[in-house]
């Protein structure tokens, strides 16, 4: 077996850190001297890409558990960056940058918080792939317990996350049939809010088993067990992200804000919202029935997201606002 490349440290921290900047600074100069959005997800996706076919290649030659843990994270990246480019293709721009695309500083902010999501959600692959890790030999063939799982989670969250993107996409594009009203409450969107994010939640658990299995059923030890381990912020930084920064926060209250505002069948969206989970997928029917307190615990709905009318409402506010002003009015002329 042949040693593996040493470059800059022994677990690639320094050189998947110095690619993953100088990727999105590339694309970064690109994006903000054109005011062009259409580059900066497809920049995020296939970076995981990069990181996993370099890696793999410093590895030298590297074993099954490394290809298939590589692979799983490189194709994972490259269909939701394909997906992502296809989709702003189609909608002209990405919303998210209003306001944004013409200041170079908060736009840049951006850029460097997705340096730091790809660079930590492609450490369990960048570790494994890593002389320090490939210093312990031999491992165990691939195909433990452990393993096993991982392929399991991979493939049940790759599925999850790939369909639920193309239901959601073509629901979108039909809306004009469907009406402003439409609630997309089919296929795993009637067990899920969202089932992508669930979906991306559950693929990078399973990459994490799967490169976790040197130190937890194989001969690695010392330092590079301790950091096979740590490389669960990896999946973590993903969970919190798409929870409290840039899933949920950004879709369920403004969402159901702009659906009752806009008098968009916001009954038919209520009921969708009592009866279907907010991520965990689970029957609607038992859903439905559950205590609020179990869905604001277990099933992670909490009131962050909630939204009520009574408190949330632009448009509830200026109703009470224009009766305080006739009451006024009135007032004085009587």
């Amino acid at each position: 077996m042949a040693d593996s490349v040493h470059v800059l440290d022994d677990y690639y921290l320094g050189i998947t850190l110095l690619v993953t900047v100088a990727y999105q600074l590339a694309f970064f100069a690109i994006a903000y001297s054109c005011k062009f959005d259409k580059v900066t997800d497809f920049a995020g996706g296939t970076n995981f890409t990069v990181l996993s076919i370099l890696t793999l290649a410093l590895s030298r030659s590297p074993d099954s558990r490394q290809i298939v843990a590589s692979v799983f994270l490189a194709v994972w990246g490259l269909r939701l960056s394909l997906f992502l480019l296809y989709r702003v293709l189609h909608t002209s721009k990405d919303n998210r940058f209003d306001g944004m695309r013409d200041r170079f500083f908060p736009f840049l902010g951006f850029w460097v918080f997705q340096m730091l999501w790809v660079w930590l959600v492609a450490l369990p692959v960048s570790v494994l792939n890593s002389p320090a890790v490939r210093a312990y030999v031999p491992h165990r063939d691939f195909g433990t317990g452990r393993d096993v799982a991982g392929v399991v989670l991979f493939a049940l969250g790759f599925v999850m996350e790939s369909v639920s993107d193309a239901q959601r996409f073509v629901f979108r594009a039909r809306r004009n049939e469907n009406g402003a009203g439409a609630v997309c409450d089919s296929g795993f969107f009637a067990w899920s809010r969202h089932p992508n994010y669930f979906g991306e939640i559950i693929l990078q658990f399973g990459i994490y088993m799967i490169c976790v299995s040197p130190a937890a059923d194989g001969p690695v030890g010392g330092q590079a067990f301790k950091a096979l381990y740590a490389t669960i912020i990896g999946p973590f930084f993903l969970t919190i992200l798409l929870l409290f920064v840039s899933g949920l926060t950004l879709s369920e209250r403004p969402g159901a804000k702009k659906r009752y505002e806009n008098g968009q069948n916001w009954e038919g969206y209520q009921r969708y919202l009592n009866r279907t989970s907010i991520l965990v997928p689970f029957p609607p029917q038992i859903y439905e029935h559950l205590p609020v307190f179990i869905k604001r615990t277990v099933f992670l709905e909490f009131p962050m997201y909630v939204f009520d009318p009574a408190k949330h409402s632009d448009a509830r506010e200026e109703s009470v606002e224009g009766d305080r002003l006739q009451r006024g009015t009135a007032e004085e002329t009587a």
